[in-house]
């Protein structure tokens, strides 16, 4: 944690890449199983990772996966799941998730088109909602950013999730997302790259001590 901030690095797809990220400080590593995306980590992959892995937790980022695929990365030694789904998708198929992946384990992504309200049957489901950019066609890693003040209005509404932060943060924006925001949990990923899949070990770094240098009266509550 970095001035009450957790930090998820995610999209890595190296060793190299995994321990810059524990030298800076992240809470948890991100991995992406979500074969379309240029960040993809297969499971045979991330296993042939573990052993020399840094003792961080690990996410597993997946796209409306079958509770066989789910079953699979809980047996990988994942610490969570990170599921991406249609905002519009029964909360009965989330409830289902949860039959495979205990409720502390499982973090939610519904993507939500402009104009289109957070479903809010999922507060009472889960611990965690992570909300990123939405984008027509890609689930995350588009560095744009997103509605900041809507984030606040679910985050100060429904104080008993966790509402992690994603989409565009990069060192240049942290600051000012963290004032919007109020955000406690942050997501970074294409903002501290110098090509998808690779990691600017000096963006990290950067991203890092912005975060470090928030104002104490500008902290998260």
């Amino acid at each position: 944690m970095i001035k009450g901030v957790r930090l998820k690095v995610c999209g890595l797809t190296s060793l190299v890449d995994a321990e810059a990220a524990d030298s800076a400080g992240a809470d948890y590593l991100g991995f992406i199983l979500y074969p379309k995306s240029p960040r993809f980590v297969s499971l045979a992959q991330f296993a042939a990772m573990v052993p020399r892995l840094p003792p961080r937790k690990k996410v597993a980022v997946v796209v409306e996966p079958s509770l066989e695929t789910l079953a699979q990365i809980k047996a990988a030694g994942f610490d969570h799941v990170q599921v991406h789904f249609s905002n519009s998708t029964a909360s009965v198929i989330v409830s289902r998730w949860l039959e495979v992946i205990p409720r502390q384990m499982l973090w939610l992504a519904p993507r939500m088109p402009p104009g289109q309200d957070l479903d809010l049957s999922l507060v009472a489901l889960v611990d965690h909602i992570l909300l990123d950019t939405y984008h027509s066609e890609a689930h995350g890693g588009t560095g744009q950013t997103g509605d900041w003040m809507n984030f606040k209005t679910l985050r100060t509404s429904y104080p008993q999730v966790n509402w992690i932060l994603a989409g565009g943060l990069n060192p240049e924006n942290i600051t000012a997302a963290l004032a919007a925001t109020t955000a406690r949990w942050v997501d970074v990923n294409s903002g501290i790259e110098s090509a998808p899949g690779v990691k600017d070990h000096a963006k990290l770094q950067s991203f890092v001590n912005a975060l470090r240098q928030v104002p104490l009266d500008s902290s998260p509550q």
